[in-house]
């Protein structure tokens, strides 16, 4: 598995200079450890609204790391405004998709202030590695449900990231997904859904992500941590429902 995420990040990755969304995840700590280590030239990126759980989290396991990091602490102020363009750029009313498109927004904000070109993000572990809650309660269904349900919820994601994509590039930042190009899908895939996750009380799951971070050097704390997706660890969800 590590020379498919190898062989996913070179396919997409063409710039020397790279952003990675950082919230201090096992995914996105996996995707700056890989990019670090095949000699790309990293800044992690990380946005949040003050104290809030992404930020805290990143910073503190970037100072085992070590690399080039910026923070973006989200005006409270401007979120409206920010929020509403994004509902209007979206073609869908998929909160999610939203809140993504907000969180993404900003990290390409962030990133074209730094003179960085490109960001990439660890989409997709969570779909083909059984990293959402739903997974676990729906594991009674069988194996065959479950891929169905990843089938699913990997193309939900591509769309996504693709109409995400686009508003990134307005800002003149590219955003690429090396964990949802097609060949590193496949490789995904094929390995067996009881690998990823053991049981309807498996709170973990995407344990073959876990070892794999675990061998290539990504601190414990955070290879070992239980998911908190973007929206809901930089509180932009938590914002968003405050909004009329």
């Amino acid at each position: 598995m590590l020379e498919a995420a190898r062989e996913a990040v070179r396919h997409t990755i063409k710039a020397k200079q790279v952003g990675v969304a950082f919230s201090g995840g096992v995914d996105s700590t996996l995707l700056a450890k890989m990019c670090h280590d095949m000699e790309y030239d990293v800044t992690l990126l990380t946005i949040g609204f003050a104290k809030s759980h992404d930020i805290e989290s990143a910073a503190l396991i970037n100072e085992h790391l070590r690399y080039t990091h910026h923070i973006h602490e989200i005006d409270p102020g401007s979120f409206s405004n920010i929020a509403d363009r994004i509902k209007k750029s979206i073609p869908s009313k998929n909160l999610s998709w939203i809140e993504n498109g907000i969180a993404f927004y900003y990290i390409a904000q962030l990133a074209r202030s730094k003179g960085i070109g490109m960001v990439a993000a660890a989409n997709g572990i969570d779909e083909l590695f059984c990293g959402y809650d739903a997974y676990r309660r729906e594991y009674h269904m069988g194996e065959l449900y479950l891929l169905e349900m990843m089938d699913k919820k990997v193309q939900n994601e591509l769309d996504m990231m693709d109409a995400i994509r686009k508003i990134s590039l307005e800002l003149q930042v590219d955003l690429v997904q090396p964990f949802l190009s097609a060949d590193f899908i496949r490789h995904a895939r094929g390995i067996p859904v009881r690998e990823k996750i053991t049981g309807p009380e498996d709170l973990y799951r995407k344990h073959p992500i876990r070892r794999l971070a675990k061998e290539m050097g990504v601190p414990e704390i955070s290879y070992a941590r239980r998911k908190k997706a973007l929206q809901y660890g930089s509180q932009i969800h938590q914002m968003l429902k405050t909004l009329p």
